[in-house]
């Protein structure tokens, strides 16, 4: 009888040990048989061809790629080795994974962010299969001694399309591993493609679900020390006194050291070193501005008004248009700031040696994480190694590479292997927020009902340009002022996922249905209007592909048949970003006097997708976590402090509260685009424009569980 179809006992105690009752059957979860690709933490060596900085190929006809970029849960260390494996016509059920080192000579952009990882490596990783392919196609006809251009490939095999003889890709790597590299070669047509576009499985599902050591948390390394750091409570403050006589003197404490503003507390276990912290005394006093949330709201305000402007786009007679308008709608959104939250803390291993320094963890950014740590140092970056471990979540806080330095330089003060860990309760009170920040937007409309003046004008802290002056409705609007204020603070900030426009489609979405409702137009037909003048009549540059934008909208609404259903009241909202077009239409129904979320559908244009389970996962992720921050989140200060300190009052969206998505995908045959963030920025203006359709009421802040409308 197959295993594959069995559970041993061992492996039916496995199961058994993670169900709370009940019985499983019918399938083996933890069985080492597989039937597709799966990570592994080294490559077979015995036998191995090495074709490029991609792949290898093994005597027994294994194929292990090499994933480069950090996987942080967008399944990049499945894309990747999708791609290279439908190029190369490798046997998906022989191929392993391996996330390689960070090695800025062998792979460009090695990092995680902006939705930028697929789309910049398509072609590579694509070059890379069908280099190999073709090496391999080299070697089988040398062997056979036939014409290279009489044999084709299939599933791991060179077939000699005359005779039928047939070599693995085992048995010629070693010899097609040397042969001359190809000047050009020839890659797939769409219309053939096997692997690229079906649903396939994450490689690391077995090793996620059985617990393997995966992230930065389950690094170790015998000998090694751990420590955490005791930050300022509070932004504007810094140290004035230290006593660490108690700590110092607790079991398993090595030491305590003070540097660039922290307390870190060393030891041996991450228990004694997190009971230690609590023994340090430390005093604090003021340095610099201490603000408060209600100073925020304030100052966000007013800075709409008095703030020093920058103009980010200008297009006609603004002035005039408005001083014309036969009607002018008025309209100002806020959001809080938001904690990135990933389930993972921050955390880091370093070892500072004389002769180098090595670092392992979960990070966004190696490269920046390594050029921070040489600079820092003051040594070359080519003495610095790093290993990327997978990432429990990330956002945009791994960006950063704060967590790392300060593991690095902890280790030089204290000549030891270390390893930095946050809490929960860190990352919260002392991480890098998304900023705060307000908007302030007008509309003229002529007698006509027309749009023909448009304003946007935003103040953010800390948050730079917090507009995109060329997204939509911009080069639709005759007469458009776009402009930007911004307030310097202590708070830290940096990009949450989708930056900016995770909170700005919300707003502009929710405005341009009011200017429908204004002038008495449906909104799907109202966005479809302003497009098709873009076309016909663009003012200024056109960023953004209109015919893209215009598919993902019709598609949209007949898909979740627009403005034909009874008891539930729908929300339209549509955004580009990151290269990506994403519509979506939010259904809502009353319950008990309050609004309740019921369905998302969802249509994205990511150009062609990859991996088709990755995908729709990316999207109903994504308006999950769009939707949980747009409802609850918010991170708010007292005299400089964050308020929410962990999950008990920083409010994250429930499991009961995830309503049905519905997703669908646009093949219009173009290269990848992103997908990582596109799906977020416009669930919140789909949900808001939903409750105002169902209450009546529009909403202007963030979370909505604030607003009137959930406190009935």
């Amino acid at each position: 009888m197959s295993t594959t179809n069995t559970t041993s006992r061992r492996n039916f105690l496995k199961i058994s040990t993670l169900t709370s009752g009940g019985l499983i059957l019918g399938f083996n979860l933890f069985s080492s048989d597989t039937k597709g690709a799966v990570a592994v933490t080294s490559a077979p060596l015995e036998g191995n061809g090495a074709f490029n900085s991609y792949l290898s190929i093994a005597g027994d006809g294994t194929v292990t790629i090499f994933s480069p970029n950090p996987e942080l849960g967008q399944n990049i260390k499945t894309s990747f080795p999708m791609i290279v494996a439908e190029e190369l016509d490798a046997d998906w059920t022989k191929v392993k994974v391996e996330q390689a080192l960070l090695d800025t000579s062998k792979y460009d952009r090695q990092l995680t962010g902006g939705s930028g990882a697929v789309p910049h490596s398509w072609m590579r990783l694509r070059n890379a299969g069908a280099t190999a392919r073709n090496l391999l196609i080299q070697a089988a006809a040398a062997r056979w001694g036939v014409r290279p251009e009489t044999c084709t490939t299939d599933n791991g095999v060179v077939i000699h399309t005359t005779t039928g003889n047939k070599l693995t890709y085992g048995e010629l790597a070693a010899e097609a591993s040397k042969m001359a590299l190809p000047a050009d070669v020839k890659l797939k047509d769409r219309k053939d493609f096997k692997l690229i576009g079906t649903a396939v499985k994450n490689v690391e599902n077995n090793n996620i679900i059985t617990g393997k050591p995966l992230f930065g948390l389950d690094f170790y390394r015998e000998g090694m020390l751990f420590a955490m750091l005791q930050r300022p409570p509070a932004f504007g403050t810094k140290i004035k006194s230290v006593d660490a006589t108690a700590a110092k003197a607790m079991p398993g404490i090595i030491d305590v050291v003070t540097f660039k503003n922290n307390v870190a507390i060393v030891g041996k276990s991450t228990w004694e070193v997190n009971k230690a912290r609590k023994a340090v005394k430390i005093e604090y006093e003021k340095d610099g501005a201490i603000e408060s949330t209600a100073d925020h709201d304030k100052l966000l305000s007013g800075l709409l008004d008095t703030g020093k402007a920058t103009v980010q786009r200008k297009d006609g007679d603004v002035d005039a248009a408005f001083k014309n308008a036969a009607k002018v709608i008025k309209a100002e959104f806020q959001c809080p700031f938001l904690s990135h939250s990933p389930m993972e803390p921050m955390n880091f291993f370093a070892h500072v040696r004389p002769d180098g320094v090595e670092l392992v963890g979960p990070t966004q950014t190696p490269g920046r994480a390594r050029t921070d740590t040489a600079k820092l140092l003051g040594i070359p970056e080519e003495k610095i190694t790093l290993q990327i471990t997978r990432l429990g979540g990330g956002f945009g806080r791994r960006l950063k590479s704060d967590y790392a330095t300060e593991a690095a330089e902890l280790s030089s003060i204290i000549k030891a292997p270390v390893k930095v860990i946050w809490t929960k309760e860190d990352d919260m009170q002392g991480g890098s927020y998304r900023p705060a920040v307000r908007y302030r937007f007008e509309a003229a409309l002529d007698a006509s009902e027309n749009l023909v003046g448009y304003k946007l004008k935003g103040v953010g802290i800390n948050a730079g340009n917090c507009t995109r002056e060329d997204n939509f409705p911009s080069g639709a609007v005759d007469n458009l002022l776009i402009e930007s204020v911004e307030h310097i603070s202590p708070i830290t900030t940096g990009a949450w996922r989708a930056p900016i426009t995770n909170f700005l489609a919300f707003a502009e979405q929710s405005f341009i249905d009011e200017i429908a409702a204004a002038a008495g137009k449906d909104p799907v037909q109202f966005r479809l209007g302003l497009l098709a003048k873009a076309k016909s009549k663009p003012t200024g540059a056109i960023k953004y592909n209109i015919d893209r934008m215009e598919a993902v909208i019709k598609m949209a609404a007949e898909k979740s048949g627009w403005g034909t259903k009874k008891n539930v009241s729908q929300g339209f909202s549509v955004y580009f970003s990151h290269q990506s077009y994403v519509a979506q239409v939010c259904e809502v129904a009353m319950e008990s006097g309050k609004p309740a979320i019921k369905k998302v559908y969802a249509v994205s244009d990511c150009g062609q997708v990859i991996n088709l389970s990755g995908a729709r996962q990316q999207v109903i992720g994504a308006i999950v976590d769009g939707m949980g921050h747009a409802m609850f989140g918010k991170i708010s200060f007292k005299d400089g402090a964050s308020e929410q300190k962990n999950y008990n009052n920083y409010r994250l969206i429930r499991m009961k509260e995830i309503p049905e998505v519905e997703t669908y995908f646009v093949d219009n045959g173009i290269d990848p685009t992103g997908l990582g963030e596109p799906a977020l920025p416009p669930t919140g203006g789909a949900i808001a424009n939903a409750i105002f359709k169902a209450t009546g009421k529009r909403l202007r802040k963030q979370p909505f569980i604030e607003e009137e409308v959930f406190k009935a």
